[in-house]
């Protein structure tokens, strides 16, 4: 059976009432349930009486269950013209958006970043605690690609352009002194959190829905490949990969704007499948029965990865990004996968077959086992630690700084530390 992924334990939830913390959750914008808002869901969980705040909500009615009745607050951006289609236009406007958030009243004020919500304004007696996606790229690292990728040179339009993101950089550098404590979703996020806003950041991988991804013992002859087809994906490159080796089969699930260049790289290979998105129940059987996942992205985390694993399917990835968190590589005791250094289809021919050559060395149960370091619940409670940890801190109590999680431990000690989870798939022998 499977377990509830919601559930909270009661004595947690009760001890957070009974501390009278009034608490405010400020996130970017609610649309579609996608990454972040599978955060945003985890940290309502840990903190049910805590009032929402973003800068639009247009989230469809039959999606908005994960909020389970939260008071949610929008910016004034909800009421411009032509909003509801177009708020992203309104980028610009959206640091004043969220500064004008009253706060007054408020003693712990938690934000999930990935452009403006870590800008709110705060008072010295209140805990900002900062849950970071990614600052935002295209003002910073990724600036060059966002420009080149929407065509915009040195016109008038490419000048403005340009113009905004220098202003955005300036503020989002400013507004980062605000914040008390950053957590990163990645270690490659703390990097990038170090580079542009100079300050230290905890690790926290995000939550994965690892209940919803069966172990599978059982492999196919098919490498498998999910996601959007959006350029920096770079399926093209697997395609292209995949067409050197027409005795080995591809299956690539998704759609999106890039759905020309990956039939491209593909056209004449019978070997290769492009699928239109499934079912989760037919993802799931894709993905357990795939020899091994195979991901080109220098991703900030990369949540498929570690959904195939939860499968027990092997994974061979770029070693960029969060990739080198969910992978244990190949030259480690136990490896769930391996990574290769290069994106290109060269690269990606390689590591296809030094994986047949070191198959025999990633278990599917090992892979499952790694997968279960990123579970809801996992991340609801170092959540929770670290948070109380701050406000300790900050309450001048006797703590434990909020150590670093620990990116990765032998399998033995991951397996450790599910042993209901290895005993339901019949390993528990295995466990010490």
């Amino acid at each position: 059976m499977m377990r509830n992924s919601h559930a909270v334990p009661t004595q947690e939830v009760a001890e957070r009432r009974k501390s009278g913390l009034r608490i405010a959750v400020i996130h970017e914008w609610l649309e579609k349930h996608a990454g972040s808002e599978q955060v945003l869901e985890q940290i309502l969980l840990c903190y049910p009486t805590a009032d929402v705040f973003v800068v639009a909500d247009f989230m469809p009615e039959k999606n908005r269950g994960f909020l389970k009745g939260h008071n949610v607050r929008a910016s004034f951006i909800q009421k411009l013209p032509f909003a509801r289609r177009h708020f992203r236009k309104f980028l610009g406007l959206m640091p004043l958006a969220v500064e004008q958030f009253d706060l007054t009243g408020y003693d712990l004020v938690i934000s999930s970043h990935h452009a403006v919500a870590k800008g709110v304004i705060t008072g010295p007696d209140q805990l900002h605690v900062s849950y970071v996606h990614s600052p935002m790229r295209y003002a910073w690292d990724l600036q060059a690609r966002y420009l080149e990728e929407r065509g915009l040179g040195w016109g008038g339009l490419g000048l403005y352009t340009r113009w905004l993101l220098h202003r955005l950089r300036n503020w989002d550098a400013r507004s980062a002194a605000g914040v008390d404590l950053f957590v990163a979703n990645s270690r490659y996020i703390a990097r990038r959190v170090q580079k542009a806003w100079r300050r230290e950041a905890i690790v926290l991988n995000p939550p994965v829905s690892v209940d919803k991804f069966r172990l599978s013992l059982d492999r196919e002859d098919f490498y498998l490949v999910v996601s959007r087809f959006v350029p920096y994906k770079r399926i093209d490159l697997i395609a292209e990969a995949f067409s050197k080796m027409s005795d080995r089969r591809l299956v690539i699930v998704g759609e999106g704007e890039g759905d020309a260049a990956i039939r491209a790289a593909a056209a004449g290979c019978p070997n290769i499948e492009i699928r239109k998105p499934v079912r989760i129940d037919e993802l799931v059987s894709l993905m357990g029965r795939a020899r091994a996942f195979v991901f080109a992205a220098a991703e900030d985390f990369g949540i498929v990865m570690a959904e195939a694993q939860a499968c027990g399917t092997p994974v061979i990835a770029y070693g960029v990004g969060g990739a080198c968190d969910i992978v244990i590589a190949e030259n480690a005791a136990d490896p769930t996968g391996l990574l290769f250094a290069e994106q290109t289809a060269e690269a990606i021919v390689t590591a296809v077959r030094r994986f047949e050559q070191n198959r025999h060395r990633i278990h599917a149960e090992t892979c499952r086992a790694n997968a279960m370091r990123f579970s809801e619940e996992a991340f609801r409670r170092r959540f929770m630690e670290i948070v109380d940890e701050a406000v300790a801190a900050r309450a001048g109590q006797p703590s434990a700084p909020a150590d670093r999680i620990p990116m990765m431990r032998g399998t033995e000690a991951v397996m450790a530390d599910h042993p209901d989870e290895l005993r339901r798939h019949g390993l528990k022998d295995q466990v010490a």
